[in-house]
């Protein structure tokens, strides 16, 4: 790879970091909170493609040389930006991970509001580690994906990061009362429903998992940012 090569290949992953960090794209491999981050690194690698093209235009002319082989390894990270948009982790990591779920510092009023909106993990804290006191006569809305044990028990889940993808754990709240008979792995659903003292012990770590007491469940899109917005919030 001679310079000029290196130089292109520099410029093209700082225009890929650019792009992931200013669509939804970045959301399926860090936490929205890092989206500044990208930018910043994209500007950064841009800047240094460009401050290269102005130090050869300027340094004398010289025998031109070749850099080693693996940097070519460059060329990795943007084609896997631009040719590969990986999936959200689904059901199948969710049933194979124990439960993310850990003691809130404090329990919040919750907001007005009937049905009031939750995420999956503020709900599964308050129900599993409050006694629901928070929750009881309430009507609580959330939203994940479904995930089925092996014997057919129905969970909504919602994966968990502490900066990205590849520290994703779930967070998983049972499925009791009027659950739609016919529930596929991976389809996003919108549960209303209130809270039950029901709950079990993940088979995989013995993390707690509550229950919500379904009484209205509707399918949904996936939404733009897959993973839980109230993790580490």
């Amino acid at each position: 790879m001679n310079r000029h090569t290196q130089v292109a290949v520099l410029c093209l992953l700082g225009v890929s970091l650019l792009h992931a960090g200013a669509t939804d794209l970045s959301l399926r491999y860090v936490k929205a909170g890092l989206r500044p981050l990208l930018l910043v690194a994209g500007v950064v690698l841009v800047a240094a493609a460009v401050a290269t093209v102005w130090y050869e235009r300027r340094r004398p002319v010289a025998v031109p040389h070749h850099e080693p082989r693996v940097a070519w390894l460059l060329l990795l990270p943007v084609l896997a930006l631009i040719l590969i948009a990986p999936p959200a982790l689904g059901s199948y990591s969710a049933m194979r991970t124990g439960t993310a779920l850990q003691r809130p510092p404090a329990y919040a009023p919750l907001p007005s509001g009937d049905p009031v909106r939750l995420g999956v993990t503020d709900y599964a804290g308050r129900a599993a580690y409050d006694d629901g006191r928070t929750l009881r006569e309430r009507r609580v809305r959330i939203t994940g994906f479904v995930a089925l044990d092996r014997a057919g028990t129905p969970y909504l889940v919602r994966m968990a990061l502490n900066c990205c993808a590849a520290d994703a754990q779930p967070v998983k709240v049972g499925l009791v009362g009027r659950v739609p008979p016919v529930l596929q792995p991976d389809t996003w659903l919108e549960v209303t429903g209130t809270y039950t003292p029901k709950r079990t012990r993940d088979p995989v770590g013995g993390g707690p998992i509550p229950f919500i007491e379904v009484t209205a469940a509707e399918p949904v899109r996936a939404p733009a940012d897959p993973y839980d917005e109230s993790w580490n919030n």
